[in-house]
This record gives C-alpha cells, sequence and structure tokens, in this order.
C-alpha cells in the first residue's frame, strides 16, 4: 500500500517531514554516521554518498548541517510519538501538571508544605477520578448531605430554594440614578468611578459609597462609558433592574464570593480590555459579553467548593453531574434571571446575536473554574510561544477558537488578580477567602467529614499558603498573560511581586526551620 493517498492533515505533515529530511541529506551529503541523530535514518534505498557533487569543506557548514538534522530529528521523534488523539493542548498541559507535581513535591516536605500543596493540587488540577471496578471495599456509611430533603431538580431555583424572580423595578418618576444605584453620596461615589478604567481601584469603598450595591454601580458605568446601552440599544431601567436583581442573588453572608468580588473581578476585566495589545481586537458585543461575565460569574454562590457540594452529594452536584457544579448553577441563575422581562438587557439584540452571546458567556464563565487552570494556563502559553516562534508580535485572533481562549484566559486572570492589587486590598481579600475556607471546615468538622486542605481553623499557614499560591498559581498565569500583551501588564507583574516577597517576609520562623537553614547554609558554604 506504498502508494495510499494520505489525507489526514497530521499524517501529511509528518509525510511531507519525512521527504524534506531525505532531500536534505542529499543535498548536504552527510554521511549517515557523522551526526548524532536522535532516531534510526528514514533513508530507504542506496546510499547518497556516490552522488558526485561539489564536498563542501568548510566545518562550520559540516556542523551546521549536522545540528540542522538534529533538530529536523528531534522534530519528527516529538511528531511520531504524539498520540494521535489527543491536542496540542492536552500535550501543553500534561507537561505543566507533571512540572507542578515535581515542584509541590519538594514544597510539601513539611506538614505546612504538604497541606499546602495539596490545597493547590486538588483545587487547580483537573485530576481524573479514580474509578474503584473491583468492588472489594466495604461499604461506608454515607456521609451527611449538605441540605435536607430532595427537591424537584426541573426547577432553576437559588440557594435554599430562593426564587429568582427579580426583586427590583427602577422608579422611573425620578429617572435612573447617574451611577446605577440611590446613594447620598453620589459625589464622592462619581469621583471614585472616574478611576473605573485604572487596575486597583478600591472595591471596598466603592461598595461603602454604593449603599453596599458595588456591582450594579461598576457594571452600569463600565456599560456607558463604553457605550453599550447606545450600540445594543439596552433601555437603562432593564439594565439596573436586572443589576440589582443580579447583586440582590450575590448571598451577602458569604465572606468572599459575594457581589464586592464579582464587582472587582468586572473592574478588572474591564482594564484588561483596555490593553494596547487588544486595541481593536474584539468586537462590542464581545466586549459587552467579556463584562457581563464577569457580572454574573459567582452569582448565588454558597461560599463552598465544588467537591464539597460533590462529597456531599449535594443537590447542585446531583444536577451537574459532579461537572463545574458551580459554574453551572451560576449561568443557570444568571440566564434565568434574564427570562425576567423587566431584567431583559438584550432585548434588542438580533437572533445570532443572542446565540454568540450565550455561547461566549457559556465558555467564558465556564473557564472560571478553578480546576481548569492548567488547561488555560497551557491554552495561553502555547498561543504566547507559538507567536513568538513564528516571529510575530501581532495577535490576529481570526477565529472563534483563539478569540475565546484569549477571553477566558482573560476572565481567570482577573478572578486570580487579587494578589497583584495593592497590598491594603490584597490582605482584605485574603481574610475573607481564608474565613469562608474556615466556615466550610466548621460544617467538614460537624459533619465528621474529612476537613478540606486549607480549611481548618485551627490549623492554618496564611502567609505561606500566600506564598505557595503565587508561585505555582497566580505568578506563571500572570507571567504568561503579561508575554501575550507586552509590555502592557508589567506594572501588574511588578505588583505581584512586591506583594509575594511582602508574605514571604511575613512567614514566622521555628526554632526548628531556622537551625535547618542555617545547618543548609554551612554546607554550602563548605562546598564552596
Amino acid at each position: 500500500h506504498g502508494d495510499d493517498l494520505i489525507v489526514t492533515p497530521f499524517a501529511q505533515i509528518l509525510a511531507s517531514l519525512r521527504s524534506v529530511r531525505n532531500n536534505y541529506i542529499s543535498l548536504t551529503n552527510l554521511p549517515q554516521n557523522s551526526h548524532r541523530s536522535r532516531r534510526p535514518s528514514l533513508v530507504s534505498g542506496p546510499s547518497f554518498n556516490h552522488l558526485s557533487r561539489i564536498e563542501p569543506t568548510d566545518e562550520n557548514y559540516v556542523r551546521r548541517a549536522g545540528e540542522t538534522l538534529e533538530e529536523l530529528d528531534w522534530c519528527l521523534d516529538q511528531l511520531e510519538t504524539i498520540q494521535t488523539h489527543r491536542s496540542v493542548s492536552d500535550m501543553a498541559s500534561s507537561k505543566f501538571k507533571r512540572m507542578l507535581n515535581k515542584e509541590l513535591s519538594h514544597f510539601s516536605e513539611s506538614k505546612s508544605g504538604n497541606q499546602i500543596s495539596e490545597y493547590i493540587c486538588s483545587t487547580f488540577l483537573d485530576k481524573d477520578q479514580e474509578v474503584d471496578v473491583r468492588g472489594e471495599h466495604p461499604v461506608e456509611e454515607a456521609p451527611k448531605e449538605a441540605e435536607e430533603g430532595s427537591r424537584v431538580m426541573s426547577i432553576i431555583t437559588g440557594v435554599n430554594n430562593k426564587s429568582l424572580d427579580h426583586t427590583n423595578s427602577v422608579m422611573l418618576t425620578s429617572g435612573v440614578p447617574r451611577y446605577g444605584v440611590h446613594t447620598k453620596t453620589e459625589e464622592e461615589l462619581g469621583q471614585c468611578l472616574e478611576r473605573v478604567d485604572q487596575w486597583g481601584l478600591d472595591i471596598f469603598k466603592v461598595s461603602d459609597l454604593s449603599n453596599h450595591r458595588p456591582l450594579t454601580a461598576v457594571t452600569y458605568t463600565i456599560f456607558r462609558d463604553r457605550d453599550l446601552l447606545k450600540i445594543f440599544k439596552i433601555p437603562s431601567e432593564k439594565l439596573v433592574s436586572l443589576l440589582l436583581t443580579l447583586e440582590d442573588h450575590y448571598l451577602k453572608d458569604v465572606p468572599y464570593h459575594n457581589s464586592i468580588h464579582a464587582a472587582d473581578v468586572t473592574l478588572s476585566i474591564n482594564t484588561l480590555l483596555n490593553s494596547n495589545a487588544l486595541e481593536s481586537v474584539f468586537t462590542p458585543l464581545e466586549v459587552m459579553t467579556a463584562i457581563f461575565s464577569a457580572a454574573i460569574h459567582d452569582v448565588d454562590h454558597p461560599g463552598l467548593t465544588n467537591q464539597y457540594l460533590i462529597n456531599t452529594s449535594s443537590e447542585l452536584a446531583l444536577m451537574y453531574n459532579d461537572e463545574s457544579v458551580l459554574e453551572n448553577h451560576h449561568l443557570a441563575v444568571a440566564f434565568k434571571l434574564l427570562q425576567n422581562q423587566d431584567c431583559d438587557i438584550f432585548v434588542n439584540l438580533n437572533k445570532k446575536q443572542k446565540q454568540t452571546l450565550r455561547k461566549m458567556v457559556i465558555d467564558m464563565v465556564l473557564a472560571t473554574d478553578m480546576s481548569k487552570h492548567m488547561s488555560l494556563l497551557a491554552d495561553l502559553k502555547t498561543m504566547v510561544e507559538t507567536k513568538k516562534v513564528a516571529g510575530s508580535g501581532v495577535l490576529l485572533l481570526d477565529n472563534y477558537t483563539d478569540r475565546i481562549q484569549v477571553l477566558q484566559n482573560m476572565v481567570h486572570c482577573a478572578d486570580l488578580s487579587n494578589p497583584t492589587k495593592p497590598l491594603d486590598l490584597y490582605r482584605q481579600w485574603c481574610d475573607r477567602i481564608m474565613e469562608e475556607f474556615f466556615q466550610q471546615g466548621d460544617r467538614e468538622r460537624e459533619a465528621g467529614l474529612d476537613i478540606s486542605p486549607m480549611c481548618d481553623r485551627h490549623n492554618a499557614t496564611v502567609e505561606k499558603s500566600q506564598v505557595g499560591f503565587i508561585d505555582y498559581i497566580v505568578h506563571p498565569l500572570w507571567e504568561t498573560w503579561a508575554d501575550l500583551v507586552h509590555p502592557d501588564a508589567q506594572d501588574i507583574l511588578d505588583a505581584l511581586e512586591d506583594n509575594r516577597d511582602w508574605y514571604q517576609s511575613q512567614i514566622p520562623v521555628s526554632p526548628a526551620s531556622s537551625s535547618i537553614d542555617l545547618k543548609e547554609d554551612d554546607e554550602s558554604n563548605n562546598e564552596e
């Protein structure tokens, strides 16, 4: 079957490269044993050494020819060992996971380091579940469910069966407030929101000045400033009604995943969209979709992790088959709210625009599932390195896959942006997320469950956990994003590194660890 036609692109690439290799050896007249080939020769038939041609005598020529053949052989080796059912994204993601696991194996040698390693692995790595096919283990008593009773799951409801009817109607007699919210401190709020495009705006101050409606104030201001209401004929009353209703469905008693966090992520993505490197890259519909996705991305969050909901067989985990449980719920709640006539801000979009927006919102919000982190980072890194190899400094993004990939990583960066903010804001966010973790740990302790990593308030190492979080998760992501939009995010990266150094300086040094460090220093000095 030597003459069979090759039709699949990947096989065609391999065949073409093999042909290139054969021709290269022929043209350079390289002896088969004169180079450190990384693969057996693919040349078939008689030797080419007998061909009459001018033999180059330049040693540099021979050396470079051999090195070039080595590079070509290496490329062929890599391509031929690729499993054809795996994508380039899977390859990069798997490699990054191996690298991270290797790094964490050193980090987890201490008790506190081990807890942090477990947290990073359980949160940011999308592992395949281990399946017991033998059934030899004794049946264990099922843990208590997170929520009592069984409910009909054909109806989308909020946490604790909260109704998803819209809860706010804008009084038209006085018109829509300038920033979408009624507040006695409107002038001060306006001064604060003048800096809505700047990185590190104090969202806690915005919350105080907006009568605790930061998400409504921020999102309404961004929509207005970007002229999105005019472009898409969005009735301002509907926008405010949706935002107030959306904000009501962020739970106020949840320490971290509340409307302040949603507002902060919305602010962050608004700033990232303004990057010079992304100027004129995204359409107004894509810009609006990104801002809307950030605003809704954690709505009705119960302050518990996906893994907790899965472990306790919660109604949400059952409904979404353990897959991106919370992220699917946030999307369902948001789109359910849009069905309220007073909240349908996309009423004047055409059918194609509505379909595009819905698909992109789903893709972006699902990307906020932290277990997808490594895949997102691998895709972004592949894009950055491909751009470098191609020698092009221009982001083409001429297809949906590339465009949504950048937007997914953008919302992921915005969701992991706390450590890049001014230190006083970062510390407040850190206190909030730790308290949310601790409250989950308290529930796990009370229910007799294993306490999740970083959720035990009696055994936490906050400072060290933040350093590990930055070193292994946040910095690699932001460093890659900074490469993509270079040099636009350099200040953000610098702030991240400064904050990392501050938390490193706050790690309490135990006598045991300090003596070990001294011993290691002595050993290294002796070696020198």
